[in-house]
C-alpha cells in the first residue's frame, strides 16, 4: 500500500536547494559540519539546521569522531527514497 504522507514528506525535505547540495557532497563520503559549511559557502549553523531537518528524515546518519561529528548518507533510507519517487514518476503504457 502507498503512503502519501511519506512521500509528501520526503519531497518536501528534498525541496531545499541546500539540502540536495548537502546530500551531493556526502555521496563522496562522510563530512564534518565544518567541512559542509566551506564547500557549501555558508555558515555551519545553516549547514547544522539542514542537516538536522536530513537526519529527523533518515536521510544522513550521524557518527561522533572524538570532538568531531561527521555525517553520512543512510543508503538504506536513499534505497527507499528511489522507490518511493518511482513510484510517484512511474507512468502507465501510453503507447
Amino acid at each position: 500500500m502507498v503512503n502519501f504522507e511519506k512521500q509528501a514528506s520526503m519531497f518536501k525535505v528534498l525541496s531545499v536547494g541546500t539540502r540536495i547540495r548537502i546530500l551531493e557532497l556526502l555521496k563522496g563520503g562522510p563530512l564534518c559540519v565544518n567541512a559542509l559549511a566551506k564547500r557549501l559557502g555558508v555558515t555551519p549553523s545553516a549547514v547544522s539546521q539542514n542537516l538536522r531537518i536530513l537526519r529527523d528524515a533518515d536521510l544522513v546518519v550521524a557518527d561522533k569522531q572524538g570532538y568531531f561529528v561527521h555525517y553520512g548518507i543512510n543508503r538504506q533510507t536513499m534505497t527507499e527514497l528511489r522507490s518511493l519517487a518511482n513510484g510517484v514518476f512511474s507512468m502507465p503504457n501510453l503507447l
